[in-house]
């Protein structure tokens, strides 16, 4: 990092992440709360709210909360423009992207959800212990769990396309885009395909690099992108912000696969040492574990520089965020 981005980033005053953090997550904790699972028949709901409430650390809440807030602080006059192109006042205008953040942050929570209930399964990790608590098929069977992801994944497109006509039907449409890709073959489910195709090989770096972009990354990213697109900002904030969530969400997997070495299971909330004894390809089984520690703290200096070349007023909340990533204990 040179010399004039570290000023930038060392300009800014000092940043309550606790504080910040412990307010953005009492409102997605309520709102979790009061969405899911609540009509769902059979103990489905049951299952569902024992996926998501209560447990994790709620990183893609926050970043979708975050970034919001960074484009919104910048926004200027062009809420004012916005507004009015959509016959809308400001006030209704701020109201709906205020809600609309809020409910990507719970969105894509429930897709994260969703995604670690399958992968605890017997036929993808067979793990028995998440988020410090048995996993959702031990707790409610195979079958149950399955539906209660179905149910999470589906719901969370529900979410973002409420009958709220302060929530402009191009930002409902953008969001549903972002997750679903994110998500899918494109993503998440297309990176999980590559881990599982991957057991017992040697892979490159670059190909390791891919794996994760899609199966880790690509949500981390979309969180960040979420919260740019409920607020109104510049193609070089976006820009910046689409880079910041790429070295973030890379640099997230870095850690995990570090820690799954290093940390035990109680720390964790989930088992420790699965990787190797599943023979999976990892940052630290392909680098060795010092490289792969510098190699997370690289990736951390390209999120600080991309936040630097955003132009945005505040970033300090995506900056802490990106420290807590690549410097968490669990």
């Amino acid at each position: 990092m040179d010399a004039g981005m570290m000023s930038a980033k060392t300009a800014q005053p000092a940043f309550d992440l606790a504080g910040w953090s412990q307010h953005h997550l009492d409102r997605v904790e309520q709102a979790l709360g009061h969405w899911v699972g609540e009509d769902a028949p059979a103990r489905l709901g049951e299952a569902m709210r024992y996926a998501v409430l209560d447990g994790g650390k709620r990183l893609r809440p926050l970043l979708v909360l975050a970034a919001y807030e960074a484009v919104q602080n910048g926004a200027g006059d062009m809420d004012r423009e916005v507004a009015s192109r959509a016959g809308m006042d400001e006030a209704a205008l701020r109201a709906g992207m205020d809600e609309a953040a809020l409910r990507a942050a719970c969105a894509v929570e429930l897709i994260h959800a969703y995604s670690l209930v399958h992968d605890d399964m017997p036929c993808m990790d067979n793990d028995v212990l998440r988020r410090g608590k048995p996993t959702v098929h031990v707790q409610f069977g195979e079958a149950q769990a399955l539906l209660a992801g179905d149910g999470l994944q589906a719901f969370a497109f529900e979410l973002l396309t409420p009958e709220d006509e302060r929530i402009l039907p191009a930002v409902q449409a953008t969001l549903c885009r972002q997750l679903a890709r994110a998500a899918g073959s494109a993503g998440m489910a297309g990176g999980q395909a590559i881990d599982l195709a991957s057991v017992g090989l040697a892979l490159t770096q670059d190909q390791l690099r891919n794996m994760h972009r899609l199966k880790t990354g690509a949500l981390l990213q979309a969180s960040v992108m979420m919260g740019v697109a409920c607020g109104v900002s510049t193609a070089a904030a976006q820009k910046a912000l689409a880079d910041y969530g790429a070295a973030l969400g890379l640099a997230f997997q870095v850690v995990d696969d570090i820690l799954d070495v290093v940390a035990d299971s109680a720390t964790l909330g989930k088992t420790a040492g699965k990787d190797a004894a599943s023979d999976k390809p990892t940052y630290v089984s392909l680098l060795g574990l010092a490289p792969a520690q510098a190699h997370a703290q690289e990736l951390l200096a390209q999120a600080h520089d991309a936040l630097a070349a955003s132009g945005l007023a505040d970033t300090r909340a995506l900056a802490a965020l990106a420290d807590m990533v690549v410097n968490r204990s669990y």
